[in-house]
């Protein structure tokens, strides 16, 4: 039982899309990991509770089949904001997510992360010419 259920998470994970602009943080990558760890004999694995794996298989093959999206359709794709799909994707990607964050690092923090040395031994030296220069 435990090979099928294994069979099951694998054309799961074959299935699932990977979203390329979400490194780091993208559901289909982080099913891969989870089922590479849960069962990291393969086949051979020995689920020690079956039902809870079931269960957890039943949910993500409804979340993949978009089971509650045709269940419960919505009259209009509409919200909120008036933004697409296309332009919820590409704010929500990793790099534009990363470029929100440093606009959004205070002129302080910039210059600090610029012009600080980047090894502990070119820290040490800046500090040593900065406590000459106090001394002289």
């Amino acid at each position: 039982m435990a090979a099928s259920r294994y069979r099951r998470f694998l054309k799961l994970c074959e299935e699932w899309p990977v979203d390329e602009t979400k490194r780091g943080r993208d559901l289909g990558a982080y099913l891969r990991q989870r089922v590479a760890q849960a069962f990291r004999e393969g086949e051979n694995t020995q689920v020690s509770e079956p039902e809870a794996c079931d269960q957890m298989y039943e949910s993500l093959a409804r979340l993949h089949a978009n089971y509650y999206k045709l269940k419960y359709p919505r009259p209009r794709d509409t919200n909120f904001s008036g933004l697409s799909l296309e332009e919820y994707k590409l704010i929500l990607s990793t790099d534009t997510l990363e470029e929100f964050k440093e606009m959004n690092k205070g002129m302080w923090k910039k210059l600090q992360e610029k012009f600080a040395p980047r090894n502990p031994e070119e820290k040490h030296k800046a500090w040593a010419r900065a406590l000459s220069r106090l001394h002289t």
